[in-house]
């Protein structure tokens, strides 16, 4: 059994002799590979492009795109959900330091200051880059110590944006 959670609504999904199921209904989509991480999904008779952006397996993340638009689904196996069932989360052993800006850019949105704790997956900031917004996340537990940036600043690739 998988939990996959996509703008806050979670989907359980499992296997069964004849297929897929998602929250106990059969998975009645068509995907087709059409080779280097694109695919064509056809569901309820319309068809959709998806592209596979990036899959992120410390984070447990995949990045897709479809017809244009950006979904990050956090995916949890049945080790995963044990564990959070024991009380022993998996997210909770791996700390965080520093986050670094992973390109150059400018800050266009905080959204943590000191003092504040984050989990997995949390937005902090939001960096500008070649026209484009990210959204930079928490790769781990912690409690912001610092944040060393404000909304507006330029900054550098791998420059420490907040400490942890």
């Amino acid at each position: 059994m998988y939990k996959a959670q996509l703008n806050g609504k979670t989907f359980d999904i499992e296997t069964e002799s004849g297929g897929w199921l998602m929250n106990g209904a059969p998975f009645d989509w068509d995907i087709t590979p059409l080779g280097n991480g694109h695919f064509h999904i056809l569901y309820q008779h319309k068809g959709y492009q998806a592209e596979l952006v990036n899959i992120d397996r410390q984070a447990k993340t995949v990045e897709l795109k479809i017809n244009t638009v950006k979904y990050t689904v956090q995916l949890r196996d049945k080790f995963d959900l044990l564990l959070e069932k024991m009380g022993m989360n998996a997210s909770a052993a791996s700390k965080v330091n520093a986050i670094k800006a992973p390109m150059p850019g400018l800050i266009v949105d905080l959204r943590v200051k000191a003092g504040d704790a984050v989990k997995i997956g949390d937005a902090l900031l939001v960096l500008e880059a070649m026209k484009m917004e990210n959204i930079i996340k928490a790769p781990g537990e912690g409690t912001v110590k610092h944040v060393k940036v404000k909304k507006g600043d330029t900054v550098e690739k791998s420059q420490v944006l907040i400490e942890f």
